[in-house]
Order: structure tokens, then sequence, then C-alpha cells
């Protein structure tokens, strides 16, 4: 059946390569989709497998699935790709504690990958959880905790879970007790990973645990010997590593910076004081007409837009544009939202089209020459204090330039901060004016006007 794992992994490879663009990206899905069923074809018929637990568990998992996914909410998103690492990490760990349970006197290679299946299994299950709670927020605050001594810590579990392995590692039949003390330091030290991490973080870490559940599967592919495994987790591992490296590009910040800083731990204070002025502010019936007098407009989505669930209100709006001759576009920042290309994902679910989906590198030397800028609940990726204010924590991160715009009309509920605690200069801007309210009634009140003209 090995060659059923060569095709397997082509189509894997395939798969991976149409989701770097967002016209493939479902074709891409379908790919892997095919790929993964050849593989788990392939396994099954390899023989000593107990078809009655199989099917089962198919069946358990597919319910579950299914109930799941119809469900959940786009807004939502984050959190299950977040659980989804996290399901993939604790499956790794205890494919690793069952394997040492029938082959304690497996050779050394076999025990090492073992107990990095486990240790990286057990990181992985617990980051993604606590990365779940925090951005659903259920028990957890959204904002970093940070404590003294913290880094100390971190490194104390991180030595002591080295120490084990090596223990573990010499003497392996009779170490039942220090692979138990190492799957308890590897969840601990998956909490303490994430605790520090703020919400305006959480598109990097989703990368980065995305890429520990791949390393944990492969590490699993070693201890069963399953080469399809291996290629596939080594695949998720290095794209979830490659994805890491451009979102912390994307903010002009190190990996470590991400992980240690505890960034927006006391940042709405060192912004506020730069955020001078008074804020104007206007109704959905006087943007109308500034918007139907426009030439060109770029929306510029963030997750507020996903808490409105005003996608398809926006694509309706764009419509009514085209039709009055003006030119769409849609400025789409890397981090905008709580994941990797959330902001692409909303809108592809309302059929904006994809050549309307601008970079933010892009937009930017257009920005001076666009009419109106409308910001739907986008806060931290239109920041000026980014380019403008060397004391605030975000300083240097390339964002969206709106300010450059001729008008800019920003959408929110209200004169709060954004998701990473940080004041907003631009609402105090000559050229920028607040529209306040929920996101989807302000666009259906504008859109309306429309027909009615």
């Amino acid at each position: 059946m090995e060659w059923l794992y060569i095709i397997a992994a082509v189509l894997f490879v395939l798969g991976l390569k149409m989701l770097s663009s967002p016209d493939s990206a479902r074709r891409g899905n379908v790919v892997s989709a095919v790929g993964m069923l050849l593989a788990m074809v392939a396994t099954l018929l390899k023989g000593g497998i107990s078809f009655t637990w199989i099917a089962a568990g198919i069946v358990i998992g597919s319910v579950i699935g299914a109930l799941w996914a119809y469900r959940v909410k786009m807004t939502q998103m984050p959190e299950m790709v977040a659980i989804f690492n996290g399901f993939g990490g604790l499956a790794s760990m205890l494919v690793g504690w069952a394997e040492y349970h029938m082959h304690r006197d497996a050779p050394t290679s076999t025990i090492v990958s073992i107990y990095l299946t486990v240790l990286i299994g057990g990181v992985t299950f617990t980051g993604s959880v606590l990365a779940f709670a925090k951005l659903a927020e259920i028990g957890v605050s959204g904002k970093p905790f940070m404590f003294r001594g913290q880094h100390i810590v971190n490194g104390l579990l991180l030595a002591g879970a080295v120490l084990f392995g090596v223990i573990f590692t010499l003497a392996p039949e009779s170490s039942y007790a220090i692979l138990i003390l190492g799957v308890v330091l590897a969840l601990v030290i998956g909490v303490f990973a994430v605790l520090p991490i703020g919400g305006a973080d959480m598109p990097v870490v989703i990368c980065l645990l995305n890429s520990y559940s791949g390393l944990a599967a492969a590490a699993a592919g070693f201890v069963l010997a399953n080469n399809m495994l291996i290629v596939a987790g080594s695949l998720v591992g290095a794209s979830g590593i490659i994805l890491t490296e451009i979102m912390c590009k994307a903010m002009n910040r190190s990996l470590a910076n991400v992980l240690f800083s505890g960034f927006g731990a006391a940042a709405g204070t060192l912004s506020r004081a730069r955020a001078k002025g008074e804020a104007k502010s206007i109704s959905p019936h006087d943007a109308y007409f500034a918007l139907e007098a426009a030439r060109s407009i770029v929306f510029v989505p963030g997750y507020g837009m996903a808490v409105a669930q005003a996608q398809h209100v926006v694509k309706e709006l764009a419509d009514h544009l085209e039709a009055n001759s003006t030119e769409v576009k849609y400025a789409i920042h890397p981090v905008a939202g709580r994941m990797p290309g959330h902001m692409n994902v909303l809108l592809a679910e309302a059929d904006v089209p994809y050549d309307q989906l601008v970079e933010m590198n892009a937009i930017n030397p257009l920005m001076p020459t666009i009419d109106v800028a409308l910001v739907i609940g986008a806060n931290d990726v239109v920041n000026p204090a980014a380019r403008e204010d060397k004391s605030s924590p975000i300083y240097g991160m390339p964002i969206i330039n709106v300010d450059h715009a001729h008008t800019v009309f920003v959408l929110k509920r209200s004169m709060a901060s954004g998701f990473a605690g940080i004041e907003n200069p631009l609402f105090f801007k000559d050229n920028a004016t607040m529209i306040f309210g929920d996101a989807k009634k302000t666009l259906q009140e504008i859109v309306s006007e429309f027909k009615a003209a």
C-alpha cells in the first residue's frame, strides 16, 4: 500500500500549495482531504487493526465534527482552529503513551520519539485549550498574564522536561513514573507558554500551536514507523513555522518578543496621552452622501465585522457602489482578526471577488488617491501610532495607512480601544469621522439609502 501513501503525500503538497491563494484555497482543501482519505485507507488495509473500534471512532467523531461545524459561527472560527490544534496534540500524546505500554523494550530511537510525542503533544493540548479560552473569553481574560520570575519558572519547567527525557531514555523499562512526570510538565508548560500572550498576538500563537501539532504528529509517525504520518506532520509543522514567521514580520516583531513580552499588559495608557482632540461622528444617512459621491472606496475589515456578522451586508453595499461606477477594493492586513486569513475567510463566505482583495503592501501606495476608506471594526491594524508614537507598543508595526485617504469613516460601537488595549489616534484625525453603532445595522441603513435613491 506504499503507493497509496506516495499519492497521498503528493496530494498533500499540492493541496498545501493551493491554500496559498484565496481563489484556489477551496480546491486545496478538497485535494488535501482526498489525500487524507487515501492515507487512511492505506493504513487500514495494512491489517492488524480492530475495525470495530475504528468504525465506532469514525461514527462518534463524524457526529461531533458535523454538529460542531454546523453550529459554529464565523466569529468562532479562531477558537475552533485553536481547539482542533489541541485535539491533534492530545491524539499524538495518547498514541505515544499507548506505544510505551506495548513496547517498553523498543530501540532508543523509538523511546526518544515516544517522549517527544508525549512532550510536544501535551504542550500543544493545554496551550491550545488556553488559547481557546482566551479567544472565547471563557473563564480567562484575553489580556496577557505576567508575574514576577515568570521566565525563570518557564526555564525551570523546560529544563525539568529535558532532564526527565534523558532519564526516561536511559531506563525506559523502569521509568513509567518519569513519563507521567514528563506528561504533567508538558501540560503545565503549555499553560505557562500561552498565559503571557495577549489577544492581539493570537494569530501568531494559532500558527505556532498548529506547527506544534504537526511536529507532535511527525514524532508519532516515527513511533509507529508510519511514513505517511511523518510526511503529513512535517508539512503541517513546517507550514506552521513559516506562517508564524510571516505573522511576526507583519507585526514587525520577533517570535521571542511575541512569546515573552506580554504585549498589551499595560498598553492602554501609553498611547492615550498621544490621542488628542475631539472625535467627530455622523449618522449613516450623512455618510451615504459621501459614499454616493466617491469614485473610489476601500473597505478595511476587522474583527468587529466578524462580531457583527456584517460581511454579507458589506458585499451588498459594494454591489450598490459598483453600480454607481465606484471602484471598490478590500484592504487586508495579515493579522486582522484572530487567526491568519480571518478576513479572507469572512469575505469569501460573502462571495467577494478574490481580485478585489488587496494586501497591505499593495494598497498603501494607493491610499492617497482613495476618496473614502471605510474601516469596519478594525482598530490596531489601522492605528497610526505605529508610525507616529515611539512610546506605543506597536511602534514600527506595518499598518494599513487609511489616514492617508481623503476621508475615513470608522464603524465602531464606541470609542473603546481594540483587543490589544491600545488607544487609536486615528479617531481624532481631521479627515476621520466615526459612525457609532452595530456595523451590520449601520451598513444596512446605508444600503437602504442607496435602494431609496
